[in-house]
């Protein structure tokens, strides 16, 4: 009889309505549906900004975009001026900030690629530079006005109770399942993740399949920025930044191997659940902020060895 084995992205689903429930242990009144719900609204920002991070740890390489939280702080702010408080300027604003965002993960992608820069060394570059057209674009003043349909199309509930943004991360997971499992790019992106000499011979185009990668990041990444200038209805000059290794957490938390060839999206949304719910419950017992980030990053080393050693056990 074959033994029952669960998979990462399951064992995280798991873990976070374990965590959810041991809130009510923990904290009285943490258990009830407005607190459900707002757990999963708060999870949705991380979880779309972790939809890029999630392509580019599959593909392989050594793959890690740090520039996500710049190109998050950038799109939000390249809304705020854009828009101005006026709602016919939304999806203008949008489109400007995505395909600002999709430009600089292509740039990425071509240093990746056609440089031969190691992903770590050229994201990170990247960041400086996003970072650093930002204050040419502000010149140290946020000005501008979110507009008022943002809010409420993103926090306010929106269909049956459920927040708007809760909504569209539930459109990105069924859009991120059919882009991995429904396209050729997505077999051509786990192929290229698991060895590239081997899919070059084969016929894939891996430098297109890396550039592609690269800027759908920069593209989720940009979303990410817009929900999150809907949740705030501000910004600041670090608005992203805070979001960064936390992208990084759930998806390797979801059961995405670091090496590349193996993951996926819904993996990412369960860690992202469990990150929350980590930061929610710290947060209700009142615990010090060094022992938050001494007890979040403890839980995490944890979550990743038991990952590895059932990696290792399969093999």
């Amino acid at each position: 009889m074959s033994k029952l084995r669960l998979s990462p992205p399951l064992i995280a689903l798991l873990l976070a309505v374990a965590l959810f429930f041991l809130g009510g242990l923990l904290a009285p009144g943490f258990v009830n549906l407005a607190q459900a719900i707002n757990i999963i609204r708060l999870s949705a920002f991380l979880g779309i900004i972790s939809a890029g991070q999630t392509l580019v740890i599959i593909s392989g390489g050594e793959g890690i975009d740090l520039s996500i939280g710049a190109i998050v702080t950038l799109s939000a702010i390249l809304v705020f001026r854009i828009v101005d408080g006026q709602n016919s300027m939304v999806l203008p604003a949008l489109a400007v900030a995505l395909l600002a965002g999709t430009a600089f993960g292509a740039l990425n992608g071509l240093g990746v690629t056609a440089l031969g820069v190691p992903p770590l060394v050229m994201t990170l570059g990247m960041a400086g530079v996003v970072q650093g057209s930002i204050l040419v674009l502000t010149q140290g003043q946020l000005v501008g006005k979110t507009a008022p349909i943002m809010p409420k199309l993103i926090s306010h509930p929106l269909i049956l109770g459920v927040p708007g943004v809760v909504v569209i991360w539930g459109l990105v997971g069924l859009g991120m399942w059919l882009l991995l499992e429904r396209t050729v790019y997505g077999k051509r992106l786990f192929a290229v993740g698991v060895n590239r000499t081997t899919s070059r011979l084969s016929g894939v185009r891996v430098p297109r399949t890396v550039l592609l990668t690269y800027a759908l990041s920069g593209l989720l990444s940009a979303l990410g920025g817009f929900m999150l200038l809907g949740f705030t209805q501000s910004v600041f000059l670090n608005l992203g930044e805070r979001y960064l290794f936390p992208s990084v957490a759930a998806v390797v938390v979801g059961g995405t191997v670091l090496a590349g060839g193996k993951g996926s999206y819904w993996g990412t949304m369960s860690g992202a659940l469990v990150l929350t719910l980590i930061g929610s419950l710290l947060t209700a017992v009142q615990l010090p902020e060094a022992a938050r980030q001494i007890i979040l990053g403890a839980t995490l080393l944890v979550l990743l060895s038991a990952y590895g050693r059932q990696r290792s056990l399969r093999q």
